[in-house]
């Protein structure tokens, strides 16, 4: 049974790890440097909520939340998803969505919007309007390949 959690300092290398793997997949994440060890533990304590999918106390993916702006727009929450390879299809995915919508609400965030989510991420985009979210539109070429290409993103949110 998979379960979502919380991360505690102890899952820091594996989350570390299926982080990096969407970074250097490179269709998916904005980042295009790794972490590492120093930087991980950093970036994840700083979010709002780090939480992972655990299955037998293996981590099968995770999702950080935390504002997505600033003063105003800080009732605005964002979020970043990553499973391991060997774990999707599994419903991980989904689990950890549904958890960051309970999670951003209790955290008294008001709207959880995506500001990136690449076009061809195909099951993504069917899970997150599969869950409710409103498409809000599209940003032409807003996302650089590795090969020089660009790819547009698609923008969505789910009230709280």
């Amino acid at each position: 049974m998979v379960t979502v959690r919380p991360y505690e300092p102890a899952d820091l290398p594996a989350i570390r790890e299926i982080w990096n793997a969407v970074v250097r997949g490179g269709v998916a994440f904005p980042q295009r440097e790794e972490l590492d060890a120093a930087a991980t533990a950093e970036f994840f304590a700083a979010q709002s909520r780090t939480a992972v999918a655990c299955e037998e106390g293996r981590i099968l993916g995770l999702y950080i939340l935390h504002p997505n702006n600033v003063g105003r727009c800080g009732h605005l929450a964002n979020a970043s998803y990553a499973v391991a390879d060997d774990a999707r299809g599994r419903g991980v995915g989904e689990l950890l969505v549904r958890d960051s919508l309970a999670a951003g609400a209790a955290l008294g965030f008001r709207v959880l919007q995506f500001n990136a989510v690449v076009r061809t991420n195909e099951t993504a985009i069917r899970l997150y309007e599969k869950l409710g979210f409103v498409r809000l539109g599209v940003v032409p070429g807003g996302f650089a390949l590795d090969d020089g290409r660009y790819e547009d993103i698609v923008l969505f949110y789910h009230t709280l």
